[in-house]
């Protein structure tokens, strides 16, 4: 959400990034949002000079009530009455118009940085660098599914018949080594210094308004039927939600958090489920992080962070690229923002495996997260930033690692959290 103020000194600025974004259908809210803060202001003003002559009433009816003056000191009294009333009503239309004045807000899209180059949609993203050399072997790549049935590891015919389409089990050294590398992912976010946190699973109905915009909670969440708990898409919206309202004293920041959950999504629409992979299903984990910080230094943060996803897969052996999100990518409360993507030598191309991103005050501002400087209060910023999610990390692990005789090497900084396994051989 951003500042009203914005609104009200360079409102161009605001329509022209509606452009940028091609939201045109959004151009008149911003014109609206206008009229309505003129409105909020004019009562506001209204409101405060009848509370002035109510106040200045108030002590003539009592100087009058003391000469005995009891007729007079009635009619001001009536007066005031009037004011009170008066009052009343405007408190009231105040409310509903701040009301109408925050749904627009909420809908109208956050100022996107000025490197974020300008596109429709996600195909017009722009590859930043590649690390590491994406190779072809010279033996065929299976299927994942299948590299895993090959040595026991998946099993999604009993999943879909305990949970339906989207889920699936994880077995033997499969559940080990996805396991495996969510925990060297922890352990390298904690070399980093950033503080480790399991947060909750379920949040509030405020915490999601607060961390993303409403059509991404409907197209995303799960919500607990008959409870004002929704599950988790992503462990950053519990771990920013965990600043709710906080005053934060200047000499804490920067807080950086890595954090463990289980991730629920509803993975509708255009993509589907797959039947039997695990590109897009109900359920995975993550190993994720967050900043929050000064404004100043949040660009310096951003970068910092695409930098660890990126050193994590490659400490996997997988090869990796980032790409700039471009304007029309972005959802709606992102500043800046960049996917990194794993190389599928089965595919011959990159896929998405993480997403880094800053969101400028946005977030800060809908949950009343502020620091406490020597110049007064203000708002943070806020930054998140997948480190690993699995089954995605998963599937580019074994399509990497793969060897001709249908094993797995396990990559060196693994293999103490398998209990020394360097290689995973296929069963079948």
């Amino acid at each position: 959400m951003i500042d009203i103020n914005l609104i009200r000194t360079n409102k161009e600025l605001v329509k022209e990034n509606i452009k940028k974004k091609f939201q045109d259908e959004k151009l008149p809210l911003v014109d609206e949002v206008e009229e309505l803060d003129k409105k909020n202001r004019a009562l506001k003003q209204e409101s405060d000079s009848l509370r002035a002559s109510r106040n200045t009433l108030s002590a003539e009816i009592g100087k009058l009530m003391r000469d005995k003056k009891v007729e007079e000191a009635n009619k001001i009294k009536e007066q005031v009455k009037k004011n009170n009333d008066r009052i009343a009503e405007i408190e009231k239309e105040i409310s509903e118009v701040e009301e109408k004045i925050r749904k627009i807000m909420l809908t109208i899209p956050n100022i996107i940085d000025d490197s974020v180059p300008i596109g429709k949609d996600d195909s017009e993203n722009v590859e930043i660098e590649r690390f590491g050399e994406p190779v072809v072997p010279d033996f065929e790549i299976p299927y994942h599914a299948d590299i895993l049935e090959s040595i026991g590891g998946l099993d999604k015919e009993s999943a879909g018949r305990t949970s339906g389409t989207g889920f699936y089990y994880l077995i033997g050294d499969a559940a080990r080594l996805h396991e495996a590398m969510i925990a060297y992912g922890r352990d390298y976010m904690i070399e980093q210094g950033f503080t480790y946190c399991i947060p909750p699973f379920m949040i509030r109905s405020d915490v999601v308004n607060g961390v993303m915009s409403f059509a991404e909670m409907e197209a995303m969440m799960y919500k607990i039927e008959g409870e004002d708990l929704f599950l988790v898409g992503t462990s950053e919206h519990s771990m920013i939600g965990k600043f709710k309202g906080q005053l934060i004293n200047e000499k804490e920041l920067p807080i950086r958090m890595t954090s463990y959950s289980p991730c629920f999504r509803k993975e509708g629409g255009s993509h589907g489920l797959e039947e039997r992979g695990l590109y897009r299903v109900h359920q995975f984990e993550k190993q994720e992080m967050i900043v929050i910080c000064k404004p100043e230094d949040s660009m310096k943060f951003y970068n910092k962070m695409w930098q660890y996803t990126v050193d994590v897969f490659r400490h996997l052996d997988i090869p990796v690229r980032t790409l700039e999100c471009c304007s029309g990518d972005l959802a709606d409360l992102k500043v800046k923002s960049c996917d990194v993507e794993a190389w599928s030598p089965r595919q011959k191309k990159y896929f998405e495996v993480g997403s880094c991103s800053t969101l400028g005050d946005a977030q800060a501002r809908r949950l009343g997260i502020r620091a406490k400087g020597e110049k007064g209060n203000y708002f943070l910023h806020t930054l998140n930033n997948t480190v690993l999610a699995s089954p995605r990390a998963l599937i580019a692990l074994l399509e990497n690692n793969l060897q001709k005789d249908g094993s797995i090497k396990v990559p060196k900084v693994l293999q103490a959290y398998m209990g020394g396994k360097e290689v995973i051989k296929p069963i079948k």
